[in-house]
């Protein structure tokens, strides 16, 4: 479409969408006249509006003599008009850092850069963390505090999980350290379920040489839940900054659209399926409105980047929601770079 459109066309439609994502509001003829430099009386920009809005790029809400672009309108923007900034140095350090001191774990991680990102795009941000049913690297018993153990599972795809124990008595180090031995011996590069009951049979049997306490926390450990995230998708999703929805609303109309998106970011295993459509995704992926089949919604637009494994793998994914007049040339490379961090974090781990 964009050779469907002269000089003058593509500069008065860039300067009207550039308006409206800054403003909200609706974009006239003397406003362009007056402000974007344009030497063109306003009937003849009106006829160039006109023109647009036959083209399906532009509408007029309600009575407004002025425009703004439809979904249709913004995603040709996006796709052939906009010219998308980069991050200042500071920016960049600033998420490198923030999540680098984030902490030791993945989870820890994926929560920093989710906060950190719904306050610099001043939107809900989210994550997709990556799937708990990966192999494990490596699992470890510590002492915790009297009749407490914490079991320390490091899986290979980065994330780690941590669970409190309950035991009948205090521990001693020894025993921790052979129930760790055991475990990373039989379940290193497997899941945990496939050697659940290879373990449990083994230790039935007495066919090891644990003694009765190191044995008894053994079995206690393969038997508390992979996690206590309830929903039935091998993942998980970390929302942050819902307040930034409702920020902009307006109308009644608004604040239940606002209320509906709120609603579907509740609805784990709805979003969670944002990570199978992301396919083999390379780079920032936008969804603009109803184009999202997941919140089939207009007025909201979606900005989310995979990252990846060392081996170039999507485990996940982290990107904001916000009104559709998102500052998407800000927006869209603080999102991308996020995940490159993210995916150069998970590879260290």
């Amino acid at each position: 479409m964009i050779t469907e459109l002269n000089e003058r066309s593509r500069e008065i439609f860039r300067f009207i969408v550039d308006t409206y994502l800054e403003t909200g509001q609706p974009v006239g003829s003397r406003t362009i006249s007056r402000t974007a430099g344009i030497a063109l009386s306003p009937a003849s920009i009106r006829n160039t509006m006109a023109d647009l809005e036959e083209l399906g790029l532009l509408y007029a809400p309600h009575t407004s003599a002025g425009r703004i672009p439809t979904q249709h309108g913004l995603r040709f923007y996006i796709d052939g008009l906009m010219e998308i900034g980069g991050l200042t140095a500071n920016e960049r350090k600033k998420i490198e850092t923030s999540c680098a001191a984030a902490g030791n774990t993945l989870s820890e991680v994926l929560e920093r850069a989710t906060d950190l990102l719904s306050g610099l795009c001043s939107c809900a941000s989210l994550v997709v963390a990556p799937k708990t049913s990966s192999t494990i690297k490596q699992i470890q018993f510590m002492p915790l505090e009297p009749r407490k153990i914490l079991l320390i599972i490091v899986m290979e795809s980065g994330l780690v999980e941590n669970r409190i124990m309950d035991v009948p008595e205090n521990i001693p180090a020894a025993s921790l350290i052979a129930a760790s031995n055991y475990l990373n011996n039989r379940l290193a590069g497997k899941t945990l379920s496939q050697t659940q009951k290879e373990v449990a049979e083994e230790i039935r049997q007495n066919r090891t040489q644990l003694d009765a306490i190191t044995s008894d926390l053994v079995k206690r450990g393969i038997a508390l839940p992979m996690t206590n995230i309830k929903t039935k998708s091998s993942g998980y999703m970390i929302v942050r900054g819902q307040s930034h929805l409702l920020e902009d609303v307006k109308a009644l109309e608004d604040l239940h659209r606002a209320r509906n998106l709120l609603g579907y970011l509740e609805e784990q295993e709805m979003m969670l399926s944002l990570l199978e459509s992301m396919g083999n995704a390379e780079g920032v992926k936008i969804y603009i409105g109803t184009e999202n089949k997941i919140f089939d919604q207009s007025g909201w637009s979606l900005i989310i980047s995979p990252y990846k494994t060392t081996d170039q793998k999507i485990v996940g994914a982290i990107g904001v929601i916000g009104p559709t007049r998102l500052d998407y040339d800000r927006i869209i490379p603080m999102v991308d770079y996020t995940s490159q961090i993210i995916g150069r974090l998970l590879s260290e781990a």
